[in-house]
């Protein structure tokens, strides 16, 4: 049987009483009787034949399968993502799954977002009934769930107060003026008091034009040139680099991620980071710790820089803050915050009661001793497992990592292995130059869980041979 299309330049309302009424279809006209005389108009009328060869989705009526919603991605949003050719439409604990039912093993957590993987009871609790009371009033008013949320950031932290935003981004943006003010501030006789920024190889700190600019990959940042002016780029790790230009007197702060995430799965060493601290304090240079991918309990410390007795005047968190609704924060000391005035930053959205509500449910399940204990019994068993299984392979060149934020560095592209271990039912990305493997589960995953991506990941290492 063939199905007539048709798409009509106007709506025609149905008859009182949901009434059928008759349509004749004459020369791409038709006509409808109605109260005894006929309305005629145009249509176009579109008559094809079912496509057999189609998959149908395994989902409920009405809903997409994953060729439509792809399809429609590619006509209606731009094209800012290389997206992998997977739809998700739900999922549960450690577990994806697609419109059709395919199962998938997350080892990605929304790129470290999702820290109590999907749909944890005690988070869809907060959100639910936080959105049935207050979802949103700006920061024109005050609001209970921020100022909670705040009390437990400072109360586990080297911090005295918190600007919130809505990302990464956001709260390095946020960063960046603090710490310029903070200068002005501090120096209020000179004409031109330091505005400078040090970051390092391999750093990621955002897109936004800012944060972009403290971002070493060049490929980010030349199509937008000209960039915020002033900063350096120093090798990561080059202590004396790093001293000799602090010491100039033109740096408001030093931007650095105590574990860099998208440049590799790279950890700062102990002495690194406690020479920015030291040359920081000689100058009064800010020294701001990016731990938007490395903190919250990620590393079995709640705050990556922890391992290292090394604290800064200012954190930017964001990614697992609220456990996959947007926010991020600058955690400052009293020190900075005294320099930050009424309307000298702002956010309409930014610390919401929805969002931090959630914020509150994360913090208080990973804070706990327990729950950090067990991120970090897990990452070793997941690093010993890895070393066990892929060490011996000669593609493989180092894993590497703290806790559950581990990489895998290869001496060819990763992605023919992401592709064939997606294939394989398991999820996961890409970091460095493109030969890092990136795992960074939720962190409540199990350890068969790690079990079994290790094996999907030996049993899908055979295809860098094929691509190479």
């Amino acid at each position: 049987m063939s199905q007539i299309h048709m798409f009509l330049n106007t709506s025609i309302s149905p008859a009182a009483g949901g009434i059928c009424l008759p349509i004749n279809l004459e020369n791409r006209r038709f006509s409808v009787p109605i109260n005894g005389r006929r309305l005629i108009a145009c249509s176009t009328i579109d008559v094809r034949e079912p496509d057999l060869t189609a998959s149908a989705p395994a989902t409920s009526a009405g809903k997409l399968g994953s060729k439509e919603v792809m399809a429609a991605e590619a006509k209606v949003l731009v094209g800012t993502y290389a997206r992998a050719p997977v739809v998700i439409s739900s999922g549960k604990g450690c577990k994806l799954y697609d419109p059709e039912g395919r199962e998938y093993l997350d080892m990605t957590s929304g790129i470290a977002v999702n820290v109590l993987g999907h749909g944890d009871p005690d988070w869809v609790r907060a959100v639910t009934d936080q959105a049935n009371v207050l979802t949103h009033v700006s920061n024109v008013f005050y609001s209970i769930p921020q100022v909670e949320l705040a009390k437990r950031l400072t109360a586990c932290s080297f911090a005295d107060r918190v600007f919130f935003s809505n990302s990464g981004t956001e709260a390095n943006e946020a960063a960046i003026k603090f710490a310029r003010k903070f200068q002005r501030f501090s120096h209020p006789d000179l004409k031109q008091p330091p505005t400078n920024f040090i970051a390092f190889s391999n750093s990621f700190h955002g897109r936004t034009m800012g944060a972009l600019a403290l971002t070493s990959k060049e490929n980010y940042r030349t199509p937008f040139e000209p960039v915020m002016p002033g900063v350096t780029f120093l090798e990561y790790g080059n202590i004396q680099a790093a001293e000799e230009l602090i010491h100039s007197g033109k740096i408001a702060a030093v931007f650095v991620e105590p574990i860099q995430g998208e440049g590799g799965i790279y950890s700062a060493t102990r002495e690194f980071l406690q020479t920015l601290r030291s040359a920081c304090d000689d100058v009064g240079t800010l020294l701001i710790f990016d731990e938007v991918q490395c903190g919250l309990g990620r590393t079995g410390y709640l705050w990556a820089h922890e391992a290292y007795g090394v604290f800064p005047d200012i954190m930017t968190l964001a990614k697992p803050l609220a456990g996959g609704l947007p926010i991020g924060a600058a955690l400052v000391t009293e020190r900075v915050a005294a320099t930050i005035n009424y309307g000298d930053h702002g956010s309409t959205f930014a610390g919401g009661p929805l969002v931090c509500n959630a914020a509150i449910a994360i913090m208080d399940k990973i804070s706990k001793p327990a729950f950090l204990g067990s991120v970090s019994m897990k990452g070793r068993h997941f690093q010993e497992t890895l070393m066990q299984k892929l060490g011996g392979n000669p593609h493989v060149r180092e894993i590497r990592g703290v806790g559950l934020i581990i990489g895998v560095e290869l001496d060819v592209a990763a992605s023919p292995l992401v592709d064939a271990c997606r294939r394989s039912g398991l999820l996961i990305l890409t970091a460095g130059k493109g030969n890092v493997v990136r795992l960074v589960p939720p962190l409540v995953v199990s350890e068969q869980e790690l079990d079994r991506a290790a094996e999907v990941l030996l049993e899908c290492l055979p295809v860098l041979d094929e691509s190479n």
